[in-house]
C-alpha cells in the first residue's frame, strides 16, 4: 500500500517532470527570440496515416510550430486547425503547390495562416528566363489576392533557380519581376548553399523580403548542383558545414523570428533525426 508520504513524494516527482517538459517546450518555442518549428514534408511518410499522432510527437520533442504541407489539406480548414491546436503546436505558415495556390487562398485564410508559401515552381518553367517571368507574373497576381485577405505570399527557393542561363538566373528574373510588397521570401539556407550562394550575403541582400528561413545542414565540401533531384548532401544540424549560430543570429537581428526544420531526407529514423536536430537548436547560442 502506498503511504501518504510516498504518495506526496511521487506526486512531487511527477509535477517536477511536468514542469521540466513545459520549460523545455517553452525554451524551444522562444529560444533567444527565435521560434523553431518543423515543415510537415519532413514527416510526409508518417503523417498521412496518423497526422494527429505525428504532430503530438513533434510537440513532445519540443518544437512549437508546424509548417503545413499539401498532404494535410484533405482535411477541412476547421478540422485541420483543431488537429494542430490539439497537438500543442501552432502554425503560421503553409506550403502550397504552384498549380493550385490561387484556389487555396480562402482555405489558407480559414486556417489562420500568416504566410502562404509557394513551395516550388513546375519543372516546365525552370529551363528559360521566359518561364521564370511567367511565374513572376502569376506570383504578383496571387500575392495581391493573398495580401487582400491579410496574409503574405512567400516564395521558397531550391537550387534550380540559380542555374546560369543567358547571362542571368531564374532567381534574378523572379526578383526583378515580382513586387517586394507582394512576394516575400522563405530562404532555405541549405539549398542556397547547395547552389553555390552565400546564405549570409543573400539574407542581407534581400532583407526587405525575407520573412522565414528553412534549416538543414550540408556535408562539408559537397559539390554544387542546380537540381533538387540531383544527389543531395543533407545531414542533421551541427553535422555539416553551414554556420548555424551565425546565420540564425543574423536572421533574428534582421527581424526574422520563425525558423523551420526541413530535412528532406534522413538516414536516422525521422523522429530520432527530429530529436537530434532539436537538441542542436537548443544548444545554439545566439549573439
Amino acid at each position: 500500500m502506498t503511504t501518504r508520504r510516498e504518495f506526496l513524494r511521487l506526486s512531487a516527482m511527477a509535477a517536477a517532470a511536468g514542469c521540466t517538459l513545459r520549460a523545455s517546450n517553452a525554451f524551444a518555442g522562444n529560444h533567444d527570440g527565435m521560434t523553431y518549428g518543423v515543415q510537415l514534408y519532413m514527416v510526409r511518410k508518417e503523417a498521412p496515416a496518423d497526422l494527429a499522432g505525428v504532430l503530438k510527437r513533434i510537440h513532445q520533442i519540443g518544437f512549437s510550430q508546424i509548417e503545413l504541407y499539401p498532404i494535410a489539406y484533405n482535411h477541412s480548414a476547421a478540422e485541420l486547425r483543431s488537429i494542430v491546436k490539439d497537438s500543442g503546436l501552432a502554425s503560421d505558415s503553409g506550403h502550397f503547390d504552384y498549380d493550385t495556390l490561387e484556389s487555396k487562398i480562402d482555405y489558407a485564410h480559414q486556417l489562420g495562416l500568416k504566410y502562404m508559401v509557394c513551395s516550388i515552381l513546375p519543372k516546365n518553367l525552370w529551363g528559360s528566363p521566359e518561364g521564370f517571368h511567367e511565374a513572376a507574373t502569376n506570383l504578383n497576381k496571387w500575392g495581391k489576392k493573398v495580401r487582400d485577405v491579410g496574409m503574405q505570399l512567400c516564395f521558397h527557393n531550391h537550387n534550380y533557380e540559380f542555374k546560369p542561363m543567358n547571362g542571368t538566373t531564374g532567381f534574378d528574373v523572379l526578383m526583378k519581376n515580382t513586387d517586394p510588397a507582394l512576394v516575400k521570401l522563405e530562404f532555405d539556407l541549405y539549398w542556397l548553399t547547395q547552389a553555390g550562394q552565400d546564405p549570409s550575403a543573400m539574407m542581407k541582400k534581400y532583407a526587405n523580403r525575407l520573412v522565414l528561413i528553412h534549416l538543414k545542414d550540408r556535408v562539408a565540401n559537397s559539390p554544387v548542383n542546380y537540381a533538387p533531384t540531383d544527389e543531395q548532401h543533407i545531414v542533421e544540424l551541427g553535422k555539416g558545414s553551414i554556420p548555424w549560430p551565425k546565420l540564425i543570429s543574423q536572421a533574428r537581428a534582421q527581424g526574422i523570428h520563425l525558423a523551420l526544420l526541413d530535412q528532406d531526407e534522413t538516414k536516422l529514423p525521422v523522429f530520432e533525426s527530429l530529436k537530434e536536430n532539436f537538441e542542436y537548436l537548443n544548444s545554439v547560442k545566439l549573439t
